[in-house]
């Protein structure tokens, strides 16, 4: 009873400090946990169970008013998100992105490395329907494939799960566009579009490899992190460099199972910038959950997930050389709350994201199925 009286008052000192630490702070409760935050058409939020069971849904959400518009505009009446449109997968959905002027998402998850294609109905209906399947050329007892989507010259998806099965396809046509050449079996952590014709892609021993579309079939230009540490697991996440800007603009970060983040320049990406150390609680074992993503309308700073019950936002401004230890500017521990008063193992969070235009506004989502939406409050106001 001690233990409940305890996190009862955390929570309670903490409600009270997101008064003057919050811009804005909201908190919903979703029917399953989502491992997955998707922005779409109209600022319209996707997320999707990741059940074992089936009869996962994935949904398209309109969210409240106050996230619709780029200042905030005091207190508004609605503060909830709607479900627009939703629909129903029998796998687990583990990742899902949207293919840009279109009107459709891909999802993939185990058991195996194929592809999901679904239509977002048109006005009239509230259905999210499958409409193909995208098999990859040797994806057969395969793990399930990370995916990133362009839609540059037609729609594409990025998809693989381990290095010798990475390959672009045309997501309507369902044709090969780009396989990439590789003998190594070796895990993908993470990959990405720098522009329609170079791929980014990271592996799960934190080593970085670009491929050339124009070159079909062509090596992977391999990149090792001299530095990285053994056994841990890696993850990346790919910034926006200034409007009009080429790809060497777009910083680079990646991060480590035991808390570890590189900075990397995409010219040179042999080489880092800067390598530190976060202070999280403990390793993240499995570095299931692992997540890092950059602001894309706050220079210089990026979020970090998957630890625990909370998201560590840095400000990377003045990283240089190695061996530093960072803390960060804000910590967000709504979640980790959460579960103060229900007892059993506290709420892990699966995933967060940056909102689009609003500077300091995130959505992040935890194990127990919350989804909490907060603005955190800069003292010293913005840098540049």
């Amino acid at each position: 009873m001690e233990a409940v009286g305890a996190g009862e008052e955390e929570a309670d000192e903490w409600l009270l400090q997101s008064l003057r630490l919050y811009g804005d702070l909201h908190t919903f409760e979703l029917q399953a946990p989502t491992r997955l935050i998707e922005w779409a058409r109209g600022n319209r939020v996707c997320v999707a169970g990741y059940g074992q069971s089936g009869g996962n849904e994935i949904l398209q959400l309109l969210p409240p008013p106050s996230l619709q518009v780029k200042e905030t505009q005091g207190l508004c009446p609605e503060r909830d998100f709607k479900v627009e449109c939703g629909g129903f997968s029998n796998r687990p959905v583990y990742s899902l992105k949207y293919v840009p002027d279109t009107s459709l998402l891909v999802t993939s998850g185990p058991p195996d490395s194929s592809l999901q294609v679904w239509q977002v109905s048109a006005e009239d209906s509230d259905v999210i329907k499958p409409v193909s399947a995208i098999v990859p050329e040797n994806g057969t007892g395969q793990l399930w494939a990370k995916i990133a989507t362009i839609s540059a010259r037609a729609p594409w998806v990025l998809h693989g799960s381990k290095l010798d099965n990475v390959q672009v396809t045309e997501v309507e046509s369902r044709k090969n566009v780009y396989v990439a050449a590789s003998r190594s079996s070796e895990e993908l952590g993470g990959l990405a579009f720098l522009d329609p014709d170079t791929l980014l892609l990271c592996s799960a021993e934190g080593r970085l490899f670009l491929a050339d579309l124009r070159q079909p079939r062509g090596p992977l230009e391999a990149a090792s992190i001299p530095w990285a540490p053994c056994g841990e697991r890696w993850c990346m996440g790919v910034g926006h460099g200034p409007p009009g800007s080429d790809l060497t603009s777009q910083p680079i970060v990646c991060l480590s199972s035991g808390g570890h983040l590189t900075l990397t320049d995409v010219r040179k990406t042999s080489e880092s910038l800067a390598t530190v150390k976060c202070r999280v609680p403990s390793a993240s074992s499995s570095g299931e959950f692992l997540c890092v993503s950059w602001a894309p309308a706050l220079e210089s700073c990026l979020a970090v997930s998957g630890f625990d019950g909370t998201v560590r936002v840095f400000d990377t401004w003045g990283w240089e050389g190695s061996g530093l230890e960072v803390e960060p500017i804000f910590v967000h521990r709504g979640h980790a709350l959460g579960g103060c008063n229900g007892g059993g193992d506290l709420p892990l969070v699966t995933t967060h994201t940056w909102h689009p235009q609003k500077a300091r506004t995130l959505l992040s989502a935890a194990s127990d199925g919350s989804l909490h939406v907060w603005d955190w409050v800069q003292p010293g106001g913005d840098r540049g």
